[in-house]
């Protein structure tokens, strides 16, 4: 029962809300703000007291869940030790969170520490560039990527993505993107076998390379699962032929693990799926569990290399930003990463991750389900109007199964704003900590929602 004095602190918020803030991804609306007051585990609850089961870890990164004590500790000790120094110097938490981070990717890097994904990504772009012109290569300049991917919303970020809709109205945007169609078994394979359609997809990026003159491209960009797209599955072996294109052309790959990083996919990070070391690995998000804003571009030691000629004042990477590799935000990573190793996070999701596509097999129940994919704890489902002809659900239809699921409780993403006709995907990313009952219900209310849905259009 909300008591005089809380109602009235509950109406102020709502106005100043409504007044005040600008809500990301959201038309502008007059009605009443849906405020998330207080969370733990894999549960947040709202200022009526309303608990909703988060299967999309906030914006895919609560990686380790809510209410982590020790994630919270972490940040006062470090507050109260050091609160803030910038890494033109160096602190304890950034040498040893730079150090534990080349444990987790296998190989030897450089970290170069931001505040968010678009950021790490903004970054890579710009290392990129500048090591061919300190290689020798000044001429190789342009950025390759998918059509369908998102990296970030910052001006090259964004250039980068894949997504029509985030683009048109800030465009035109820095020169030098080129985009290729993207790696999707269920629309894009036809025909032919896993290992036939990783071969053509890799040749679209030889081709395209090759058209664009090999001495122009400088990087390609890719995400081992496109997420906030449509949850887009490649082929059984892409990753391993376009490294191998990569490779042949003297083009540097970009992994984003913003969204596939630190355990999402049942491995440490996405590309470890397969047998590749990429040039730079670009994080965010689950690097500290949302707990505090960080990135880290990671980059190959060989190519840092190019950045430390000594004779060259200018070979040194022109850039810095004040808060990135904030002493707390890597102090909370370095916590968050005993945390993962301690209740094995990374495995857990791998076995909880086949729970979850074995129970959403249900699904197929409903004709508009037209596949349902995924890897870990990272799932899509996606919704068509005929399942022959694989014509996608509307975006409205969608939406109304979302707002199904919500009122009983269950909080659910879309690929909403991305390219037209194909805002059609549900996208599903629970914490890392979820357990198997939830897993199940999740499945559960997903198929009351769909079915729902699908009687009350029926009777239209």
């Amino acid at each position: 029962m909300i008591d005089e004095r809380q109602g009235g602190l509950r109406q102020e918020i709502f106005a100043n809300d409504r007044r005040h803030v600008w809500h990301a991804l959201a038309p502008h609306q007059d009605g009443q703000p849906w405020v998330v007051e207080s969370a733990q585990g894999v549960r947040v609850t709202d200022m009526d007291g309303n608990e909703y089961l988060d299967a999309m870890s906030g914006l895919w990164c609560v990686n380790a869940g809510y209410g982590q004590e020790r994630l919270a500790r972490a940040a006062y000790d470090q507050m109260v030790r050091m609160p803030y120094y910038p890494l033109s110097a160096s602190h304890i938490p950034a040498a040893q969170l730079a150090g534990r981070l080349n444990e987790w990717l296998g190989g030897e890097y450089r970290l170069f520490f931001g505040n968010g994904g678009s950021e790490a990504n903004e970054t890579a772009f710009k290392i990129a560039r500048q090591y061919h012109v300190q290689s020798g290569q000044p001429l190789r300049h342009k950025v390759i990527s998918r059509y369908r991917a998102y990296h970030g919303a910052t001006a090259a970020a964004l250039a980068a993505t894949g997504q029509n809709q985030r683009k048109y109205a800030y465009e035109p945007l820095p020169q030098g993107f080129l985009h290729i169609q993207p790696p999707d078994l269920y629309r894009g394979r036809g025909d032919l076998d896993e290992q036939a359609y990783a071969g053509q997809c890799a040749d679209e990026l030889e081709r395209v390379i090759l058209w664009e003159g090999v001495e122009t491209v400088s990087a390609f960009i890719m995400e081992p699962i496109i997420t906030g797209g449509g949850v887009l599955m490649p082929p059984a072996g892409y990753l391993d032929r376009v490294a191998a294109v990569c490779r042949r052309h003297g083009v540097l790959l970009i992994v984003d693990e913003v969204i596939c990083g630190f355990g999402r996919t049942g491995k440490r990070f996405g590309f470890q799926h397969n047998d590749v070391l990429p040039d730079i690995v670009t994080m965010a998000k689950g690097i500290t569990s949302g707990y505090a804003p960080l990135s880290a571009t990671a980059v190959r030691a060989e190519l840092y290399g190019a950045f430390t000629d000594a004779a060259d004042p200018q070979a040194h990477f022109r850039h810095v930003n004040t808060f990135g590799g904030h002493p707390v935000s890597c102090a909370v990573a370095l916590e968050n990463l005993d945390l993962f190793e301690e209740q094995e996070l990374v495995s857990r999701a791998a076995e909880y991750g086949e729970l979850l596509q074995r129970e959403l097999q249900s699904l197929y129940e409903y004709d508009i389900v037209g596949d349902v994919r995924g890897r870990g704890l990272l799932a899509g489902v996606e919704f068509v109007a005929d399942r022959a002809d694989k014509r996608p659900l509307s975006a409205d239809a969608v939406r109304a199964v979302i707002g199904r699921c919500k009122a009983r409780g269950l909080i659910v993403g879309r690929n909403g704003d991305t390219v037209a006709d194909l805002n059609n995907v549900l996208a599903i990313a629970p914490p890392l900590v979820i357990g198997e009952r939830d897993i199940r219900w999740i499945a559960q209310v997903l198929h009351d929602s769909i079915g729902e849905h699908v009687q009350e259009a029926a009777r239209g």
